[in-house]
């Protein structure tokens, strides 16, 4: 009987849902159909005031029988009626509940507290705001909807029912995005990492969390744990994206092409992490403003939305200290200054031990016919610097004006010896670059922005072999300079159209002088680049679908030839948690770097710059297409992208090869298939990341045999692991990396052939063992004072002192004409300090 009734009750409550559609959305307050109930069936209702006036009804009809409207309003409302008599009914909520309404403001994508959030009741004046926890309070239980706003988050409007639990409820809020520059997620990987609508990663180290291994970040070191991009040494001088080569990527710092991305020679970022710098990382579909790059785009900007107040920081860690010092001189201008010098000439920690071991480590030379062992031991005194300066003036409503300017050096100055020889080296590494950007908004609807921009870079060596009395001097430079204009046009709320011109000169001089066998020789070589831009931007109002669409044509005037390149970016919302992502480019690159002989440049940074000359170095072209989805939802993201990429016009040169083609010269290319994927969790201060990489990276040589076989820079399989824990002013983080070895050639056997040559087995027929490491971070932050915080971080790189080999070659021993080879290692154990003071 009751199963019966109750079912006519849940029917009932459905017609009079549909019977009532015109009644007014908010419904009826409680309290007033109770009264007309009264009037109708001469009862009368007891309750609480407070427990019923946060509810509002849709009436029942009334012509239902009492029992029946009754329980229609038990299944809106949830409250118990009991019958005291015939004509006395008494209502009360079985939660009996004894606290006002109130909750608490979270982030929907970081999980953390959101202070300062403003809890309104509508159609009075009733206002509350959240505290540093998130939570709130209501002095009045009132029957109006609750409206809660904030700056950063979309306003969410509530009923008072809502708030009505047994415990404050945990309110989740989104965070704002900005039209035409939407962050589709506001943590990836960790805090002050962002995936943006057009594909591209931003990196924000103001806001910078924490990741395993880092103890500041390193804006080069972070890149790395972006699936798709790796180092196949170790290094941030030979960052590989997608199985290209590190000369493959752009990297801009306000606007100048930098040459020389490392200090310690590749294993410290070459840029300021204490500068207040947003990183832009492009691995496909990048602005069709964007040149010189078939691999991918880092845009490197440490300039403000706004004119900020003063502030400033130093920090020391065991490899060197750093300053950043930012004065506001007025409303409109600031003027910002950092630097960072290395301890390293006199103080050699034991950071500095490992970290030298790693760059200048003794080379084991085994024999493979008797196992025996020759040591070469080194001595060496380095030093590294940079310095930053900037202005930034805003003049009047419409102009902004500003001046970049940045150094880089390293300084080496080597003492190689054995039991019977000593010999001198040193190598220096120098990088200038200046630009002036100017920036008028004629209206809110166009905008025009010039820059004009030099680039300098210098890599000059002296090297004595310890094998014989030979000295090499070599020099490779390069002078980048031009211009751009951007002109931006709003067509509408949903369409803008770029346009631009830029010119660029680049020059090149490579020099290289013998003593023994006599030798000498300079070349120079200077290319004139035009290109004209177009662009098109469309975003929907609901930010559902993004789609950019450019092209660039450039003119050579050396070569007297055209280069039609055309991008894409498409992104379209599939559901509430589901987005679809397609990008798409071509692009060139005449600039890039080879390798003549191993040996140069001490071995080190034995890469040259070199431009292209349109026949035995080619211009560098590349296709690349990707599709991927971008799933989010309950703290959930999912990324997946898979994609192609086709690089033609590369040489042999550039490939850094160490086997039978290393002193072969022609022109090939090389073909990607990839997939990168990455799971995460937010569980509010502890969050979590699994991410594997796959590619499938093969050479096309038609000149070589075999004509096809495995890129040198193929990582076949990668994958990465961290968990972050973030509580108040205390990270933590652990993590691993693991990827598939480098491949490498090895020979067919420990002697010679009758030319005294190794013979080889065909080409990367092996890989080195299998690379696993483990990283540990740790920081915490102190208040000593109003605007004053003391940040301590702690770091040890490869937790386990795994042994891991990232190279390995054979070469010829000219004593007694035996094959040697020759292993390279990375970082041992290596921990790291870092104490920084902010005021």
């Amino acid at each position: 009987m009751f199963s019966k009734q109750y079912l006519f009750s849940v029917i009932s409550f459905f017609f009079f849902m549909l019977s009532y559609a015109q009644q007014d959305k908010d419904g009826i307050p409680l309290k007033i159909v109770l009264e007309e109930i009264s009037s109708r069936h001469n009862i009368k209702f007891n309750y609480i005031d407070e427990e019923l006036v946060i509810y509002k009804i849709i009436s029942p009809k009334p012509d239902l029988t009492l029992t029946e409207q009754i329980e229609a309003i038990q299944l809106q409302t949830g409250l118990k009626f009991k019958k005291i008599s015939d004509v006395y009914y008494s209502i009360y909520n079985d939660r009996k509940l004894d606290k006002p309404l109130c909750g608490y403001l979270f982030d929907s994508e970081t999980g953390f507290p959101v202070e300062n959030g403003t809890i309104k009741i509508q159609n009075n004046n009733i206002t509350v705001f959240s505290n540093k926890k998130g939570y709130f309070e209501l002095p009045l239980v009132s029957p109006d909807p609750i409206e809660i706003s904030h700056l950063n988050f979309e306003k969410k409007i509530i009923q008072p029912k809502d708030l009505y639990v047994s415990d404050c409820p945990k309110i989740s809020l989104f965070p704002i995005v900005q039209k035409l520059d939407e962050v589709i997620t506001q943590r990836y990987l960790t805090t002050g990492i962002y995936i943006k609508q057009d594909g591209a990663v931003e990196i924000k180290p103001r806001k910078f969390g924490i990741l395993p291994g880092l103890i500041e970040p390193d804006v080069l070191q972070t890149l790395q744990q972006i699936p798709g991009i790796n180092s196949i040494d170790e290094t941030v001088s030979n960052i590989n994206v997608r199985g290209g080569t590190h000369d493959q990527n752009l990297f801009l710092w306000n606007g100048i092409r930098m040459f020389q991305t490392g200090h310690f020679f590749g294993l410290i970022s070459a840029f300021n992490p204490s500068l207040a710098q947003t990183i832009t990382v492009t691995k496909n579909g990048s602005s069709a403003f964007y040149d010189e790059s078939v691999s991918s785009v880092i845009d490197i900007s440490s300039h403000s939305k706004s004119i900020e107040n003063t502030n400033s920081s130093i920090s020391s860690n065991l490899i060197s200290a750093e300053f950043y010092t930012k004065i506001k001189a007025s409303g409109k201008a600031s003027f910002t200054i950092s630097g960072r010098r290395s301890l390293t000439d006199f103080f050699k920690s034991p950071t500095y031990k490992n970290y030298r071991n790693k760059v200048f480590q003794n080379t084991v030379v085994t024999n493979l016919n008797n196992n025996q062992t020759v040591d070469f031991n080194s001595n060496e005194k380095f030093y590294f610097y940079d310095f930053t300066t900037q202005y930034q003036q805003k003049i009047g409503l419409k102009n902004e004006f500003a001046v970049d300017a940045i150094v880089i050096k390293n300084s080496l100055f080597l003492n190689q010896f054995t039991n019977d020889a000593s010999k001198n080296s040193d190598l220096g590494q120098e990088s200038f670059g200046a630009s002036i950007n100017w920036k008028t908004n004629w209206n809110l609807k166009n905008s025009t922005q010039f820059q004009i921009y030099i680039s300098n870079y210098s890599l000059v060596s002296k090297s004595e072999s310890i094998l014989n009395n030979q000295v090499l001097n070599q020099g490779n430079k390069v002078l980048d300079l031009g211009f751009q204009i951007k002109n931006s046009h709003m067509l509408s709320k949903t369409i803008t159209f770029n346009n631009g011109y830029q010119f660029d000169e680049t020059g090149v001089t490579n020099f290289d002088e013998i003593n023994s066998p006599l030798f000498s020789r300079k070349i120079k070589e200077v290319l004139r680049t035009h290109a004209l831009i177009a662009e098109g931007v469309f975003e929907t109002d609901n930010k559902k679908t993004f789609l950019k669409t450019g092209i660039r044509a450039n003119y050579f005037t050396k070569f007297k030839s055209f280069l039609i390149e055309p991008r894409v970016q498409f992104s379209q919302m599939l559901s509430k948690s589901i987005r679809l992502e397609i990008l798409g480019e071509q692009k060139s690159q005449t600039l890039s770097q080879i390798i003549d002989l191993q040996q140069d440049f001490l071995g080190i940074e034995k890469r040259r710059w070199t431009l292209a000359n349109d026949t035995t170095n080619p211009i560098q072209k590349s296709n690349q297409i990707s599709v991927g989805f971008i799933f989010k939802n309950n703290n959930w993201l999912i990324s997946l992208d898979n994609f192609y990429k086709k690089i033609t016009g590369i040489t042999t040169s550039s490939q850094a090869f160490q086997n039978q083609f290393e002193f072969v010269k022609t022109a090939g290319e090389y073909q990607v298939l990839g997939s990168e994927f990455l799971i995460q969790k937010n569980f509010g201060k502890f969050y979590s990341w699994l991410s594997y990489s796959y590619n499938d990276n093969k050479y096309f040589f038609k000149s070589l045999e075999p004509t096809e076989f495995i890129n040198n820079f193929e990582l076949k399989h990668c994958i990465s692991w961290a968990g972050i824990y973030e509580w108040k002013t205390i990270k933590l983080a652990l993590g691993s990396k693991w990827h598939t070895g480098k491949p490498i050639t090895t020979p067919q056997s420990t002697t010679l052939d009758s030319d005294n040559q190794i013979v080889y087995n065909s080409p990367n027929n092996a890989r080195l063992k299998d690379f696993f490491q483990v990283n540990f971070s740790a920081s915490k932050d102190w208040k000593l004072d109003k605007g004053i915080t003391l940040q301590t971080n702690i770091s040890v790189l490869n937790l386990f002192n795994t042994k891991n080999s990232i190279n390995k070659f054979y070469r010829i021993n000219s004593t007694d004409n035996t094959v040697e080879s020759i292993d390279t290692y990375a970082l041992e154990l290596t921990p790291n300090v870092n104490v920084k003071l902010s005021f």
